[in-house]
């Protein structure tokens, strides 16, 4: 696992490159999300998360588990509101945990829903978060 660019230590939070005045929306949240995490987030944008979005968002937080149905619709979704520069911060449970998704699994679903990994960072004791994007512009 990585961290965020020029930091190899600090919170989950600051690995996530996250900053006030972001929107961020949340989906897929359920009793077992990391709670101190969310506040710690929350605390760092400066606002509440939002569900409904009116405009386009900066970041998507989508919770996912094994069970949750298929990734790469749900990916497709999160796309939605997404802005164009914006991208995707999937949480999934660490591996052994109840709910984790294989690595392959993953890799299949970002590519269904046009997303490519940038980054994957652990951000608690029972979840991990694997940054997805939009591709850039094929080089030639």
């Amino acid at each position: 696992m990585s961290t965020a660019p020029g930091s190899t230590t600090g919170s989950p939070v600051a690995a996530l490159g996250l900053a006030a005045g972001q929107v961020v929306q949340e989906l897929g949240w359920d009793e077992d999300v990391d709670e101190g995490l969310r506040s710690a987030i929350q605390d760092v944008i400066g606002e509440d998360f939002v569900y409904e979005a009116i405009e386009a968002v900066d970041v998507v937080l989508l919770w996912w588990r094994d069970d949750d149905g298929d990734l790469g619709d749900g990916l497709v979704d999160a796309l939605t509101d997404l802005a164009a520069g914006g991208s995707i911060w999937l949480l999934t449970p660490k591996v052994g945990r109840d709910g984790y998704l294989d690595p392959s699994d993953l890799a299949e679903a970002a590519l269904t829903a046009g997303l490519a990994l940038a980054n994957s960072v652990l951000v608690g004791k029972g979840w991990q978060a694997h940054k997805l994007v939009r591709p850039k512009g094929v080089r030639r």
